[in-house]
């Protein structure tokens, strides 16, 4: 059975993203794109500057943009898609749950919400079922799941596969390359980051310190808690367009060496949904892989890449790598939503 889905905030650079992969997807079937006030009514071709690399599927370029209001949305639509901005989704997101409607979404509002399930698939599908507690807890007969922030994305699965592995994770230590991309299309100028590095993204720090720590903790039918590893962020934002490329320090209280951390990684299982890669860690041997532009399209923009692991003087140290616009958000967003199918929550 085709699901039918909508994209809340379609004309932007996620917006984009999802629609670019929820067009040919086995499973759904865009039935409604909503966008500002402004752009509702018109054609989406119209309101949309389309920035994808692929064209702008002909079906969906003729659609008519709706208000970000859940009365816009058709009654058979199932699963909505969020690529708002998080002061917009933090007033828009509950309506359309209490509506009825289930809401995937990439917006940062809300992911350290005690009853908001924050997920990776492969490394905590199980806290999905947070959504009985948050549907006791609030009444709704929709729902509302978050994917973590493109950076966030980018090293946790590395550090599941550790723990996976038996490994007790005691420090962590991230620097962050990040890409334009992941400021948006008019986020940075090009006369701020041409010849230059930025050493500091706003709140970015936070956001891998405290969403990382709930990824990885456990959930016990009834509450969420968070995993006891201490991380540290330094985020910088770099000249790449596409691809989040992050440096990495693991103290583990077992003994880690790298062939051990290889192993683990390499050895880390893709789930059987249609947008999780396989194999989910590319591990190269090269130390200067991976690199952004030739790595971040692996696995279909999905896979996390890692390489240059090695022992330091502070415990290992390794490089990762992920597609920060499909794997760090859009896609976050699908597979979350195949998630949610599998799960019966469609």
């Amino acid at each position: 059975m085709t699901v039918q889905v909508g994209v809340l905030g379609a004309t932007g650079a996620v917006g984009q993203r999802l629609i670019q992969l929820l067009e040919p997807h086995p499973d759904f079937e865009i039935a409604a794109l909503t966008a500002s006030d402004s752009s509702a009514g018109h054609a989406y071709r119209d309101v949309a500057k389309w920035r994808v690399d692929t064209p702008i599927p002909a079906e969906i370029a003729e659609m008519t943009v709706h208000a970000t209001t859940p009365e816009a949305i058709p009654d058979d639509v199932d699963l909505l898609f969020s690529s708002l901005p998080s002061s917009v989704g933090a007033k828009v997101e509950p309506p359309f749950c209490e509506a009825g409607y289930v809401v995937s979404s990439n917006s940062s509002n809300s992911r350290m919400a005690e009853d908001v399930p924050l997920v990776i698939p492969e490394v905590n599908a199980e806290h999905l079922d947070l959504l009985e507690v948050q549907r006791d807890e609030r009444g709704w007969d929709g729902a509302l799941v978050k994917n973590p922030n493109c950076s966030t994305i980018t090293f946790v699965p590395t550090l599941a596969a550790l723990a996976a592995a038996g490994f007790t994770l005691e420090e962590v230590h991230v620097a962050t390359l990040q890409a334009v991309s992941g400021a948006g299309y008019d986020g940075v100028s090009s006369m701020e980051i041409i010849d230059n590095a930025i050493p500091h993204i706003g709140s970015e720090e936070e956001k891998l310190e405290t969403e990382s720590r709930k990824l990885l903790g456990t959930f016990d039918g009834a509450e969420l808690t968070h995993d006891g590893v201490e991380v540290a962020a330094s985020c910088n934002r770099i000249p790449t367009l596409d691809g989040h490329l992050e440096n990495v320090w693991v103290e583990a209280e077992e003994e880690l060496t790298p062939a051990d951390a290889a192993d683990a990684m390499a050895e880390f299982p893709a789930l059987d949904l249609p947008s999780s890669p396989d194999p989910l860690i590319h591990v190269f041997e090269d130390p200067s892989r991976p690199q952004p532009r030739l790595d971040r399209n692996l696995g279909d923009g999905m896979a996390i890449a890692a390489g240059g692991i090695r022992e330091s003087t502070f415990g290992l140290q390794y490089n990762c790598l992920a597609h920060n616009t499909i794997r760090g958000a859009a896609g976050a967003s699908v597979l979350n939503g195949e998630l949610l199918l599998e799960n019966g929550y469609l």
